[in-house]
């Protein structure tokens, strides 16, 4: 498969057929990564993850409640790749309002995962994963709220990052948790990640959570030596696949001339429970917007209490509603500080612990979730799926940036890990990732 800086160096006349090889490959995949394609675009072509706005593309998030919305205008991320002469390609599937951890929970139907299609590709993002994945895409856009880039990325094996909250505009993203989410590029390699991100990357005035700073562009330098962490009372969560890649990565950063260093790290239970209580307090606030008043479809009643209820009621899935419920719950009167504040103040823990180790280290090796990808069906309650992402969701409550990429092969199924970086130091993970990766392949 080409690769994106392969791709951009084409002459315009080979990018219109590359855009129509990839299309027709798509439309012989079993995958069911994609919801839509388009021929017409002019430019390197890019998956775009369903909840991101194209103009005059429908944008449903996965989900039944926005079935026939067009979008009215272009995404900042959209009109940064079109200036950078890329083009989005089409929608790919995910979990409804990327609520979900297997691409399960959309309206669409699941998404498979290109090494064994009995396996879940991961979530929200497992479509633009399985695409890029299985070649029918360059590179894709995905979104992050508590995982959503890095875990299907990683039972996809290809690279998936994170970048630091605010410094990707989030201007046309459809919001889940407005604290959490973040836009990043799942490509498939860390130079082609370098350079999705490079173009994404910087302030935007029309979105109020983006970082007014500079966004120097990377320039890798994998020839730079760093302190990298190792969390081992984590790593005791994992499976022998997972303990098995994290072993060959210290190895690999070993042989690169890092410097391996342990640290403790606090139980990931309180993490689930910071994140899901916030992410769901969040969500409810964000998905009240969606009534069959304003957007997609609308349920006719005799009264307007009515219309929202049976609106609401037949347009969002099961998981949605849950967390809806749940979200509200913790946020009514009589709750909301016996739960929501605790989990802000857990949160404020988690970021102080961050803080505490940076002070010491470059960056942390992680893993990104506690097996290879799972079989369908096999997660036999929401608390179970919930438990899939103790690793990843940390980042998030803490804005930091993170990368995963591709370390092992565990019976025919990759296992990837992530690195992450401190606030807003993108450069040292990209340093510390293509050095990985060359370590990894050596």
């Amino acid at each position: 498969m080409i690769t994106l800086r392969e791709a951009l160096t084409l002459p315009k006349e080979e990018v219109r057929e590359l855009r129509k090889d990839l299309i027709a490959k798509a439309r012989e995949s079993k995958l069911n990564g994609y919801i839509s394609l388009d021929q017409r675009g002019e430019g390197v072509p890019i998956a775009i993850k369903d909840n991101i706005n194209v103009k005059g593309w429908e944008i449903t998030c996965g989900s039944q409640i926005l079935q026939g919305y067009i979008a009215p205008y272009d995404a900042t991320v959209i009109q940064k790749l079109q200036e950078a002469g890329l083009s989005p390609l089409g929608r790919t599937n995910m979990d409804e309002f990327a609520m979900g951890s297997s691409t399960e929970t959309s309206c669409y139907g699941k998404t498979l995962n290109p090494h064994d299609p009995s396996r879940v590709p991961g979530g929200s993002s497992g479509g633009s994963a399985a695409v890029v994945a299985e070649g029918i895409a360059i590179a894709a856009l995905g979104s992050d709220t508590g995982g959503s880039i890095r875990q299907p990325a990683a039972f996809c094996g290809i690279v998936g990052m994170k970048p630091s909250y605010g410094r990707v505009s989030r201007y046309g993203l459809t919001a889940y948790g407005s604290s959490l989410d973040q836009i990043g590029p799942m490509t498939q390699d860390v130079e082609d990640a370098i350079l999705l991100y490079n173009i994404l990357a910087g302030y935007d005035p029309k979105d109020s959570t983006s970082a007014p700073i500079d966004s120097p562009k990377i320039v890798p330098n994998p020839e730079r030596k760093l302190t990298i962490a190792t969390v081992p009372n984590y790593i005791r969560e994992a499976s022998r696949a997972v303990q098995e890649g994290y072993e060959k990565a210290i190895a690999a950063l070993q042989r690169e001339g890092h410097k391996i260093v342990e640290v403790q790290m606090m139980e990931a239970k309180y993490k689930i429970a910071a994140y899901y209580i916030t992410a769901m307090a969040e969500a409810s606030t964000n998905l009240s917007r969606y009534d069959g008043v304003r957007y997609g479809k609308r349920v006719e009643a005799e009264t307007l209490r009515e219309m929202y209820i049976k609106t609401r009621s037949a347009g969002f899935g099961d998981e949605v509603k849950r967390r809806i419920l749940l979200g509200t719950f913790v946020l009514s009167s009589g709750y909301y500080d016996a739960y929501y504040i605790k989990a802000q103040k857990a949160r404020h823990l988690i970021q102080e612990e961050y803080k505490r180790i940076f002070q010491e280290v470059d960056l942390i090796l992680s893993p990104v979730a506690p097996d290879v990808a799972f079989e369908f069906g096999s997660k036999k309650s929401p608390l179970e799926m919930y438990l899939s992402d103790l690793y990843t969701i940390g980042v998030n409550l803490a804005g930091l940036p993170a990368i995963s990429l591709p370390v092992h092969q565990a019976g025919g199924l990759p296992v990837g890990l992530q690195l992450i970086g401190n606030l807003f130091d993108e450069q040292t993970l990209f340093d510390g990732a293509i050095s990985l990766q060359r370590g990894i392949r050596s």
